[in-house]
């Protein structure tokens, strides 16, 4: 080694902190009047942290007189220092905006997202007052969130990554959605929905018919005898010649579904209206994904294994109003039923 008084038998590991010895060090060779550049070299540092720790560690000695660097000086504002750095936890100081997320998760079953959200665009409160979406899974993970756990978010212990796998299609109902205009796929355009059954314990049940438009999330839920084509086609006259009476061709321009025999009278729609129906590439649910999303909405109130006759219209309708009235990151958290009634009034006037 070329350095007389070399401390250290490996090279110094880069980013570390300066340690006591070190400190003394510097102060030794600033006494032998050693420059800031020959000191790094022997430490191993940047000259920049030798001139800093000076800077820091000085004091003024001989009654104020004589200004030099001590060790221990320099090692009590480090641990000054780093007793203060770090990020703070938030939870006490922005209790009342914790509070109105757990509210709402356990009254309204929001997402953490959707309270983080919404309280911004309302303006409930501001942004100083709130912590965000990713800090409000960590305090869940912590348990800082009231009696809210992870097993309370539906979505954070059963996500899982699929791979997208096109087969062929046998059964030939319709259109294909190839043949579908590829704007669609923007949801730049009202009027295009996606449509799909909830089944419940036993398929000749009674089941819930489930609409999504692809561009304001609005969804319609309707109850169903059973499973049979010609209930889902009654069903679909019933919408024309009632809640859309005069404008379904303008509000349901396309129509994607699966292959299905529910569904193998779709097509009927054609000739009673302007409306295209298509069908998906079969077992690929990411074609109609948005309804399927929102079917594991729905699931949270109607869970599989119960039969659908057990549930009343009433509660059926109450379920479709909470997913029109839940605010969604996609739509700058508005609410579907805000997106639809715009959409609605600006196809109405044409």
């Amino acid at each position: 080694m070329d350095q007389n008084h070399f401390t250290t038998d490996t090279l110094r590991k880069k980013g570390a902190h300066l340690t006591f010895e070190e400190r003394v060090i510097i102060q030794t060779r600033l006494r032998d009047k050693q420059s800031y550049r020959s000191i790094a070299r022997e430490i191993g540092c940047c000259v920049n942290t030798v001139r800093n720790e000076v800077k820091r560690g000085k004091v003024l000695c001989y009654n104020g007189k004589v200004e030099r660097y001590r060790a221990a000086d320099g090692q009590s504002t480090y641990e000054a220092h780093r007793e203060n750095c770090g990020r703070k936890c938030d939870a006490i100081a922005k209790g009342a905006f914790l509070d109105y997320v757990q509210k709402r998760l356990q009254e309204h079953h929001w997402s953490l997202d959707a309270c983080f959200g919404r309280a911004l665009v309302t303006g409930e409160f501001q942004r100083g007052e709130m912590v965000c979406t990713k800090t409000l899974y960590n305090y869940v993970t912590l348990g800082l969130l009231g009696k809210i756990k992870s097993i309370d978010l539906p979505l954070r212990v059963k996500r899982k990554n699929a791979r997208k796998r096109v087969r062929e299609r046998k059964k030939k109902f319709g259109r294909s959605i190839d043949e579908r205009d590829p704007s669609v796929d923007e949801r730049q355009d009202f009027g295009h929905w996606e449509c799909d059954l909830v089944l419940g314990s036993r398929s000749k049940d009674e089941v819930l018919l489930t609409l999504v438009e692809r561009k304001t999330r609005c969804s319609l839920i309707r109850k169903l005898p059973n499973k049979e084509s010609a209930s889902v086609i009654a069903a679909f006259r019933k919408l024309k010649d009632g809640m859309f009476r005069g404008c379904f061709s303008r509000v349901f321009l396309s129509i994607t579904t699966d292959n299905g025999s529910e569904f193998s009278s779709l097509s009927e729609l054609e000739k009673l209206s302007h409306t295209r129906i298509y069908y998906a590439h079969p077992y690929c649910s990411s074609d109609k994904c948005t309804n399927e999303n929102h079917n594991g909405l729905f699931r949270r109130f109607l869970p599989k294994g119960k039969k659908i006759q057990d549930y009343p219209v009433e509660h059926i309708s109450r379920v479709e109003c909470w997913a029109n009235t839940l605010p969604r990151k996609i739509l700058g958290y508005k609410t579907p039923e805000e997106c639809f009634r715009e959409e609605m009034l600006a196809a109405l006037t044409v």
